[in-house]
């Protein structure tokens, strides 16, 4: 069972901005046409009774309590600074 034609792979190879050769054409159909029909053979599955999932594995956010810490002290922050104007940092400016 052929599911891809010759003009559907020129249509993809012009989207994908490719200039192929008539051979190349040939084995990217052969190519195509056997990657959708392995994939066509997932709708024989029976997928009865099975939910549809994102992941393979149930996946949550680990997260942490927000606790109010005391941050660096601000010459500490600014020690190893190239530039700093008053307390903060200074860069060239960017246009």
């Amino acid at each position: 069972m052929t599911l891809l034609t010759m003009q559907d792979v020129e249509k993809i190879a012009d989207l994908a901005r490719l200039e192929l050769s008539e051979a190349e054409k040939e084995m990217y159909l052969g190519q195509l046409t056997a990657v959708l029909e392995y994939a066509d053979r997932l709708n024989e599955l029976d997928l009865d009774g099975v939910p549809p999932t994102a992941h393979a594995i149930s996946q949550q956010n680990v997260m942490r309590d927000d606790v109010i810490e005391p941050s660096l002290p601000t010459a500490a922050a600014l020690q190893n600074s190239a530039w700093h104007t008053d307390d903060q940092f200074a860069i060239q400016t960017v246009l």
